[in-house]
C-alpha cells in the first residue's frame, strides 16, 4: 500500500501521476483510485488500499478534480467486456439524454468528477435519470467514491427503476425474493418454505432456488415444482419462478422440456477472465439476452470481490470491478429490452389482423434485475458490520445509476465478524437506501447454503419500521389468501404455512375435509423438519419474531458453526485412513487459513515434493485420484458415517466402471478448493489421456448440518500441465453431503456418475 502525497491545488489524477512519475503510470492510477474508497481488506490484498487517512483524502482530492472524459479514456483494464459496455448508450437510450439538465450547459464528459457529485445530490429524479445513460461504469464507481454513507443513502432514496407493470423497485416498495433451499433438492422442502413464507405475506419479487445438483433432470424437477406452486394460486403472471443453475443448463432445460423456465439466471463477473470462471463469456449472454422477448426476463447476482478471489482483480480496486459488472447488466438489460419491445410490436400487428393476442400494454416490458450479494465471499472481502453497510450502500446507488433494478442479499459468512444480532444493525442503516428487495428465508440461517441472511419476519419487521410495501399484486394475493387483512394486519392465520398448505390443495380440486387435509400437511413438515430444514411457524411477542423455542435452536446451529469452523482435522483422525498422505498448504496456522484464503491455495514445498514422489511411484496408472480436505467444516469431514462410507461406495462405483483409482489418500490440511488444482497439476501432467481429482471438503458450516462437499475436476494431461488451466469452470461439484442431507453413499454413486461421465471420451 503506497501512500498518495498531498496534491497541489486544483490538480487531478493525472497532473499528479505526471509530476510524480514524469509520464503516466498505470500502476499509480490503479492504486490511487483504489486510495479512494473507504477501506476493505479486498483492496488491501490487491495491493491498492490507503496506506492511512490521510492519502484516502488525498485520493479523494485528486479524484474530485478529475473530468469524466479523463477517467473514460484510460481505463484500468481493456477487454471484451470493458468494449462491450464502454459503446454508449443505445439509440433508445440515448433519447431519455437531455442536455438541458445538465449544470452550467456542459456536456456530461467536461464535468469533474465533484461536479457530478454535486448534480447528483441537488438534482431531483427526473434529471438524475436523464443524465445516467451517459454515465459510465467507471465514473460511476468514481463517484461513488466520493460519497459519504450519508450521501449514498440520499442517491438510493431518490432513484428507482421499477420493473415494468410491477412496483417492484418502486419508491417505498420493498420486496423479497424467496430462496427455498434444500440440502437434497428435495421438492417438499422446497414447496413448504414457499407457504411459510407466503403465510408471513412475504416473497412478491421471484421464488429463486439455489440447486445442489446442475443434472438437468434435477433442475427441470425444481422448476416445475415452483412452477406449479405458482400456477395453481394463479399468480404465475405476477411473479416468476428460477432455479440459479448455470444459464446453460436453463436453456438445455428449457428446451427438453418447454415452458418449464420463466426468468433465467446468471451470476456475471467485471472481466472476461473472470466471467471465464463462471463458464460465460460476453458473446454467449449477448445470444441469450437477444433471445429473452418474453416478459421474464434475466436475473444477475453480482458481488464485490468475486473477481479477485478467484484469481481476475487485474490490479485493481473492488468497487469499479462490481461497477463493470453493473454495466455489463445494464448493456444486457437493453438487449432484452430491445428483444421484448420487437415481440410486442409483432404482437401488436397480429391483434390488428386477427383482433387477438399480447398488446404492448400488457406485455409491459421484461424484468431484468440484480441481486448484490454482499458477504458471501468471507473475511478476505471484508470483515466488520461497518465495511458491510458500506458495501451495500456503495451497490445500491451504483446499480440506481446504472438504470438496474437492484436487490441486496445482506448477508455474512459464519468465518465473518458478522453476527447474526449484526445483520439487523446492519439492515437498519441500509434500508434507508430502499433497494428493490431482499432475500427470504423461513429464518435467518440457509439449510444448503449454509450462510446468515434475512429471514421471513425480518421483512416483516422491515416493512413495520420503514413503512415500506409488498408490491401491489402479490399484497392483493395475500389478502385473498387471508394471512393479512384488509387492513394489512395478521389474521389468525399468519405465520401458520399449513392453511397456506389447504388453500393449495383445495386449488388444486382436493375435495377431502379440511381436517384431512390439515393433517397431511402437518405429516408433510414434519418430514421437512426432519430433514433440516427450518420452517417458521406463528410468531413471538411481536408478528416479527420468532418463536423462542426456534430462536434458540437458530443459536445453537450458529454456534456449532463457529465451532466447525475453528475446528482441525485430528491426527489420530488422519492416521485412521487407510493408505494415507499427508500434504499441507502454505497457510501458517487457522488464522490464516481463515482470514488469507490464498495460502489455503497455494501447497507448501514439502507437500509438492511429496507430490512429484508420488507421481514417480504411480508411474501414471490411475485415472482418479482422491484428496481430502478439511476446507471450512473439519467436524464435516470427521463425522461419523461420513467419510468412510463414502470412499467405499465411491471407490466401489469407480471400479465397476472400469475407472482405474489410485490407492492412496491424500490428505490436506488447510485446505482450499483450489488446492485441488494444484494437487492435480502435479500429478497428472502431461500424462495420456484425461485425469481427475476428487476433492472431498469440509464446507458451509451454518446449514444445520455438518456437509462436505466433493469437487470433480477432469481433464487432459496436458491441461493439467498448464497451471491455471483447470479452474471452477470446467469443475462438477456434489455438495450438501451428510447423514442428515445428501446420503454419502448416494453422494457417491453421484460423484462416481460424474466422473464415468467426464472421464469417458467422446465419440
Amino acid at each position: 500500500m503506497l501512500p498518495i502525497a498531498e496534491p497541489q491545488p486544483g490538480e487531478d489524477v493525472f497532473g499528479f501521476i505526471r509530476r510524480q512519475r514524469g509520464r503516466y503510470d498505470a500502476g499509480l492510477y490503479a492504486r490511487i483510485l483504489g486510495a479512494a474508497n473507504a477501506f476493505k481488506e479486498g483492496d488491501a490484498i490487491v495491493g491498492v488500499a490507503a496506506a492511512d487517512e490521510a492519502s484516502r483524502r488525498n485520493a479523494r482530492a485528486l479524484l474530485a478534480n478529475t473530468r469524466l472524459a479523463d477517467i473514460d479514456a484510460q481505463p484500468l483494464h481493456a477487454d471484451g467486456l470493458f468494449q462491450f459496455i464502454s459503446a454508449g448508450p443505445s439509440e433508445h437510450a440515448r433519447e431519455t439524454i437531455s442536455e438541458s439538465n445538465v449544470q452550467a450547459g456542459k456536456r456530461p464528459a467536461d464535468q469533474t468528477l465533484d461536479q457530478l457529485k454535486h448534480l447528483l445530490l441537488t438534482s431531483d429524479e427526473t434529471e438524475i435519470k436523464a443524465l445516467m445513460p451517459s454515465l459510465s461504469s467507471d465514473v460511476i464507481a468514481c463517484v461513488v467514491k466520493l460519497m459519504s454513507d450519508d450521501a449514498l443513502v440520499e442517491i438510493g432514496r431518490k432513484v428507482f427503476n421499477p420493473l415494468p407493470g410491477s412496483r417492484i423497485g418502486a419508491r417505498g416498495y420493498l420486496g423479497a425474493r424467496i430462496q427455498p433451499n434444500s440440502p437434497t433438492d428435495n421438492v417438499d422442502d422446497i414447496r413448504w418454505q414457499v407457504f411459510d413464507g407466503w403465510s408471513y405475506a412475504v416473497g412478491d419479487v421471484l421464488l429463486g432456488t439455489n440447486p445442489v445438483s446442475s443434472d438437468p433432470e434435477s433442475v427441470a424437477a425444481i422448476e416445475r415444482t415452483l412452477q406449479d406452486v405458482l400456477a395453481t394460486f394463479g399468480v404465475d403472471q405476477r411473479m416468476p419462478h428460477c432455479v440459479l443453475a448455470h444459464i446453460d443448463v436453463q436453456a438445455q432445460v428449457e428446451c427438453e422440456w418447454p415452458g418449464s423456465t420463466a426468468l433465467w439466471f446468471q451470476s456475471i463477473a467485471g472481466s472476461d477472465a473472470a466471467n471465464a470462471t463462471f463458464g460465460i463469456g460476453v458473446d454467449a449472454m449477448v445470444r441469450y439476452a437477444d433471445a429473452r422477448s418474453g416478459r421474464y426476463g434475466l436475473y444477475f447476482e453480482t458481488g464485490q470481490g468475486a473477481d479477485f478471489t478467484n484469481g481476475h482483480g487485474h490490479g485493481y480496486d473492488m468497487l469499479i470491478h462490481e461497477a463493470r459488472k453493473y454495466g455489463f447488466a445494464r448493456a444486457l438489460a437493453e438487449r432484452v429490452a430491445r428483444a421484448r419491445r420487437a415481440a410486442e410490436s409483432e404482437d401488436e400487428a397480429g391483434s390488428a389482423v386477427d383482433g387477438g393476442g399480447e398488446t404492448a400494454a400488457e406485455g409491459a416490458g421484461a424484468w431484468v434485475h440484480a441481486n448484490d450479494v454482499a458477504g458471501f465471499i468471507g473475511p478476505e472481502v471484508f470483515r466488520t458490520r461497518e465495511q458491510l453497510v458500506r458495501c451495500c450502500l456503495e451497490d445500491i446507488a451504483m446499480g440506481k445509476l446504472h438504470g438496474l433494478c437492484i436487490g441486496l442479499d445482506v448477508c455474512s459468512t459464519l468465518h465473518m465478524d458478522v453476527s447474526l444480532d449484526d445483520l439487523d444493525w446492519c439492515l437498519e442503516r441500509i434500508l434507508p437506501a430502499n433497494p428493490a428487495y431482499l432475500m427470504a428465508l423461513p429464518t435467518k440461517i440457509d439449510p444448503m447454503l449454509g450462510y446468515l441472511t434475512t429471514g421471513y419476519q425480518d421483512h416483516v419487521r422491515l416493512r413495520e419500521r420503514f413503512g415500506y410495501r409488498v408490491n401491489d399484486a402479490m399484497w392483493a394475493f395475500f389478502q385473498q389468501l387471508g394471512v393479512v387483512d384488509s387492513d394489512g394486519r395478521p389474521t389468525e392465520h399468519f405465520g401458520d404455512p399449513c392453511w397456506v398448505f389447504l388453500q393449495y390443495r383445495r386449488h388444486k380440486g382436493d375435495g377431502r375435509s379440511g381436517a384431512e387435509i390439515l393433517e397431511d400437511g402437518r405429516r408433510e413438515l414434519a418430514e421437512v423438519r426432519s430433514r433440516g430444514v427450518f420452517v417458521a411457524e406463528g410468531h413471538g411477542a411481536r408478528p416479527w419474531d420468532l418463536k423462542p423455542e426456534l430462536q434458540r435452536d437458530i443459536r445453537r446451529v450458529y454456534d456449532d458453526a463457529k465451532r466447525s469452523i475453528w475446528a482441525e482435522l485430528a491426527p489420530e483422525f488422519i492416521e485412521a485412513i487407510p493408505a494415507v498422505e499427508r500434504l499441507a498448504t502454505q497457510s501458517a496456522d487457522r488464522e490464516d487459513f481463515i482470514l488469507h484464503p490464498e495460502t489455503g491455495e497455494r501447497l507448501d514445498e514439502p507437500s509438492v515434493a511429496a507430490l512429484h514422489h508420488l507421481r514417480r511411484r504411480q508411474a501414471g496408472r490411475f485415472a482418479v485420484q482422491i484428496l481430502i480436505s478439511d476446507g471450512l467444516n473439519a467436524l464435516s469431514i470427521m463425522e461419523d458415517g461420513h467419510l468412510e462410507p463414502f470412499l467405499a461406495q465411491l471407490r466401489g462405483e469407480l471400479e465397476a466402471r472400469g475407472l482405474s483409482i489410485a490407492p492412496e489418500h491424500l490428505v490436506l490440511t488447510s485446505g482450499r478448493v483450489r488446492a485441488g488444482y494444484r494437487v492435480g497439476e502435479v500429478i497428472f501432467a502431461h500424462l495420456d489421456g484425461p485425469r481427475a481429482i476428487a476433492h472431498l471438503i469440509g464446507e458451509r458450516p451454518g446449514s444445520g448440518h455438518r456437509t462436505f462437499s466433493a469437487y470433480l475436476s477432469a481433464a487432459t494431461g496436458d491441461a493439467w500441465g498448464k497451471v491455471g488451466s483447470v479452474d471452477h469452470d470446467i469443475t462438477k461439484v456434489v455438495s450438501g453431503i451428510a447423514a442428515t442431507a445428501l446420503e454419502p453413499e448416494a453422494a457417491a454413486a453421484e460423484a462416481a456418475r460424474l466422473l464415468g461421465a467426464m472421464l469417458t471420451p467422446r465419440a
